[in-house]
């Protein structure tokens, strides 16, 4: 299926690399109009037909003027994030704060500048706009060894996912999280090479991470770009406060 995003008009965070490019590209081919933003400005020099811009979603001032600079929208995918590795032990109140500053406060800060637009869109178009929230299966859905800080992070999208979207599911507003497990990204490639050194090499590293999916297999970008693109479409217009798993079973 193509063109479901046809006259949409979508943000899309950390959109660089990763799960946030393949959710920029898949906003694209669906037929959006695609502002996608990064800290760094060169990777995406490539993404074609995006309007690209240089975004620190952890500057409040830098986010809502990015907000009045494009004005009202249909669709926010706030994917934005990072994973630190320990148990609370190595986790001192710098990684505990980043954590919680780049995971969860950034979500507050594209939301509360983007959704006075959103709501205006939603009352002239008289149909639904969708927030989209990254969040990870590590969470209140499933603790993960050494993820400490992260799994906290993303039990925390889950209750603002659904805080949003009960406040404003009678003003056109639906808010979804995405649950992934374990996905193939330039991230998840760094934090196996560190993991290596410890195991004894990348290859072994990489056996660990695999032997703990069911289904043998990590996702790939693309599988998670699919289930944006349906919770941002009208197809899913009786979607919201969802906190949806695709992680190849590991949380069963």
């Amino acid at each position: 299926m193509s063109g479901r995003l046809e006259g949409k008009v979508a943000v899309v965070t950390a959109a660089g690399q990763g799960i946030g490019r393949a959710i920029a590209e898949r906003f694209l081919e669906e037929g959006a109009t695609v502002f996608a933003s990064d800290i760094d400005l060169a990777k995406l020099d490539d993404l074609a037909d995006a309007s690209a811009a240089t975004l620190d979603v952890m500057s409040t001032d830098a986010v809502n003027a990015y907000a009045a600079e494009i004005g009202e929208i249909d669709i926010l995918a706030n994917v934005a994030g990072y994973v630190h590795h320990g148990t609370v032990l190595d986790c001192d109140e710098g990684d505990w704060d980043i954590s919680f500053d780049l995971n969860v406060k950034s979500m507050h800060r594209m939301i509360r500048a983007f959704l006075p637009g959103m709501l205006e869109r939603a009352k002239k178009k008289k149909t639904s706009v969708s927030i989209v929230n990254l969040a990870s299966a590590a969470s209140s859905i499933k603790g993960a060894p050494n993820r400490y800080a992260y799994g906290a992070t993303k039990a925390a999208v889950i209750g603002l996912t659904k805080a949003v979207a009960v406040d404003f599911i009678a003003k056109g507003i639906r808010c979804n999280a995405i649950c992934p497990g374990t996905v193939v990204s330039p991230s998840l490639m760094h934090r196996i090479e560190t993991l290596g050194e410890q195991v004894g090499g990348t290859d072994k590293a990489m056996a660990m991470f695999v032997e703990r999916q069911p289904m043998g297999r990590m996702a790939e970008a693309s599988e998670i770009a699919a289930m944006a693109a349906y919770l941002a479409a009208d197809e899913s217009a009786f979607v919201t406060g969802t906190a949806l798993p695709i992680d190849g079973g590991w949380t069963l």
